[in-house]
C-alpha cells in the first residue's frame, strides 16, 4: 500500500494512500507532522492485519442488525425470534444511530449498566449483551472492524437456582390432581422429555414392545405460531419407557394412525403450554400443594428419580438428550453426591484385598516382601482396613 503527504494550495497537508483495490483514501491535516503519524499508523495496521476500510466501518448498527439478522439462516425459529426481541427491545434504542467504528468498550460497558438500572433481571443483561456481542463479531468476520468491543465487558452475575424435584408420591397425587392428563403427568415424569418434545410426539414413534421411543421432532412456538423443528441442541435420540406406562400409553394411542400426535387437546389440537398451565396445571398444582411448580420442573423429576433408582451420568445424559454428560453434571451434579461413598467403599475393599492378598503370599513363600516391615505400624494408623468414619452431628 503506497501513501504520500503533500501540501495543498490553502496550506493544510493531505495523506493518501490507495488499498489492494486501488481505491484512495486521504485525510487533512494542519500539520505535516499529524499527517505523517497518521500514514504510518495506517501502514502499521496494514501489515499487523487489522487494517479497516473506513467506509465499510461507517454503516450504523440498526442497519448492521437487520443485515446480520438475514443472514442467520441457520438458526432454529425460536433461536431467531428471541434474538428479533433482545435487538428491538434492548439493543436499537440505545445503539440504532451509532456507526459501527463509533461503538467503545466504554460505551458497551456503559449500557449494560444502564440496563441492570432499568430494573431488567441479571440473565436479560447477559442475553442483550450477547446477542450484542454475536453482531459486531458478525462485522469483524465481515472486515467491518478489527476487534469486538463488546469483548471482556463484566456482566451482571445470575443466581443459580435450585432445580425442583418430585418424589413418586407426588407424582401420583399431581397425575391424580391433573386428571384427565394424569398419564401426561406421569410420561413427562418418568421420561425427562421437554414439553415441546412431548408435544410433537407422534405415534409412530413409539415402539412399546422394545419400550423406546424416539425424538425426532419438537414444537416451538414463534409469534403465536407453533413450527416443527428438531429438539433442542439438535440432539435427536431414543428414550427408554418404564414398563408400568407402556400398558396406558397403548390403551391411550388405540386406533390412532402413526402420524397423530400421542398428546393433544380434546378436539386434538396440539398442546401448548401457556393454555395447558392456564387451564389445567396450575390448578392441580395447586390442589397437590405443590405451588410453583413448573412443568420443566418434571424434566427434573425425571433425571432425580433416575439418579435414585442407580441410573449413571452418562445415561441420564442420553435420556435427557444434553449435548454433554458434562451439561448433565452442571445441572444435577447434586444428584450424584452418594456416589462418592460409593468410590470410598470400592476402595476400602480393594485395599482389603490387596492386604489380605500379600499375607498369603508371604505364608505361602515363607518370604518377608520388601514392603512388610513395618506393615503393623501401617495397619495401626490405620493404612489398612476400613477407615474409620465419625458420625455427623
Amino acid at each position: 500500500m503506497a501513501g504520500n503527504v503533500a501540501r495543498r494550495p490553502d496550506g493544510r497537508w493531505r495523506a493518501r494512500y490507495r488499498d489492494a483495490k486501488g481505491k484512495e483514501h486521504a485525510r487533512h491535516f494542519d500539520r505535516k507532522l499529524d499527517a505523517t503519524r497518521w500514514l504510518a499508523s495506517v501502514e502499521v495496521a496494514r501489515a499487523r492485519g487489522e487494517w479497516i476500510d473506513p467506509a465499510l466501518a461507517r454503516v450504523r448498527v440498526g442497519d448492521w442488525s437487520r443485515m446480520w439478522l438475514a443472514g442467520q439462516g441457520q438458526l432454529k425459529p425460536s433461536t431467531k425470534a428471541r434474538y428479533e426481541l433482545a435487538v428491538t427491545r434492548h439493543i436499537l434504542p440505545a445503539w440504532e444511530n451509532v456507526r459501527l467504528s463509533e461503538v467503545s468498550y466504554a460505551d458497551v460497558c456503559q449500557w449494560v449498566a444502564e440496563l441492570s438500572d432499568l430494573g431488567l433481571a441479571p440473565s436479560t443483561v447477559r442475553y442483550s449483551h450477547r446477542v450484542f456481542s454475536l453482531m459486531l463479531t458478525h462485522a469483524v468476520r465481515d472486515g467491518r472492524l478489527a476487534r469486538n468491543p463488546a469483548e471482556g465487558v463484566r456482566l451482571p452475575k445470575v443466581g443459580k437456582g435450585e432445580p425442583r424435584f418430585l418424589d413418586h408420591g407426588q407424582v401420583v397425587e399431581l397425575a391424580e390432581a391433573a386428571e384427565p392428563y394424569g398419564l401426561l403427568i406421569r410420561f413427562l415424569a418418568y421420561t425427562g422429555l421437554r414439553w415441546g418434545e412431548m408435544s410433537a410426539l407422534r405415534v409412530g414413534s413409539l415402539d412399546l414392545l422394545r419400550r423406546r421411543m424416539r425424538i425426532r421432532s419438537a414444537f416451538v412456538e414463534v409469534h403465536g405460531k407453533l413450527i416443527e423443528g428438531t429438539p433442542k441442541t439438535h440432539q435427536k435420540r431414543t428414550v427408554p419407557l418404564p414398563r408400568f406406562l407402556v400398558d396406558e400409553l397403548a390403551r391411550h394411542v388405540e386406533g390412532k394412525s402413526p402420524d397423530e400426535l400421542v398428546f393433544t387437546t380434546p378436539n386434538g389440537a396440539p398442546l401448548r403450554n401457556t393454555n395447558f398451565r392456564r387451564r389445567h396445571w396450575d390448578k392441580a398444582v395447586t390442589a397437590a400443594g405443590l405451588d410453583g411448580l413448573t412443568p420443566h420442573d418434571l424434566r427434573h423429576t425425571a433425571a432425580s428419580l433416575a439418579v435414585a433408582a442407580g441410573a449413571n451420568v452418562k445415561s441420564v445424559q442420553r435420556m435427557l438428550g444434553h449435548a454433554s454428560a458434562t451439561m448433565t453434571l452442571d445441572v444435577y451434579a447434586g444428584l450424584f453426591g452418594d456416589d462418592l461413598d460409593t468410590v470410598a467403599d470400592l476402595l476400602d475393599e480393594a485395599a482389603r484385598r490387596a492386604a489380605a492378598d500379600s499375607v498369603r503370599t508371604r505364608e505361602a513363600t515363607g518370604r518377608v516382601l520388601p514392603f512388610a516391615a513395618g506393615e503393623g505400624t501401617r495397619r495401626d494408623q490405620g493404612f489398612v482396613g476400613s477407615p474409620r468414619r465419625e458420625s455427623n452431628p
